[in-house]
């Protein structure tokens, strides 16, 4: 019994450590694309979503009239979340914010005109026809 204080006393200071609050906003021009992290749905630019881990995430945007954008973002981790830095990190009673904006600029799409399409077409056509050597 008499050591039940000193074990409420450190579970209350354990219960305030600190801890790292990792978000991601991304933006896009225009705005309004349809965002997916790791093949998820995330929401329509601007989104900020939380993210658990430093790494390789792959991102694609699309929106109607743009073509689509698939590309990644290499998220590296701060000087507090590298060890043994990041053990000494969590032990303090503070929460720590990594807060990561990225920005994508979507290119318009462009459509082929109907004599390109045509003479794709007729390529392809060719193509098929000739046998194989």
């Amino acid at each position: 019994m008499r050591n039940l204080p000193l074990a409420m006393t450190v579970a209350c200071l354990l219960s305030t450590l600190g801890c790292v609050e990792q978000k991601m906003t991304i933006t896009s021009e225009p705005a309004g694309a349809l965002v997916f992290v790791s093949d998820q749905e995330v929401g329509h630019t601007p989104v900020t979503i939380p993210w658990t881990w430093v790494g390789d995430y792959s991102i694609i945007l699309r929106m109607e009239g743009y073509q689509t954008l698939k590309t990644h973002a290499n998220l590296k981790p701060t000087a507090y979340e590298v060890p043994p830095v990041d053990f000494f990190a969590e032990l303090m009673p503070k929460t720590y914010s990594d807060h990561r904006y990225l920005h994508f600029k979507l290119d318009k799409l462009v459509l082929p005109s109907n004599d390109e399409l045509i003479q794709h077409a007729q390529d392809m056509r060719q193509e098929n026809v000739q046998p194989p050597k």
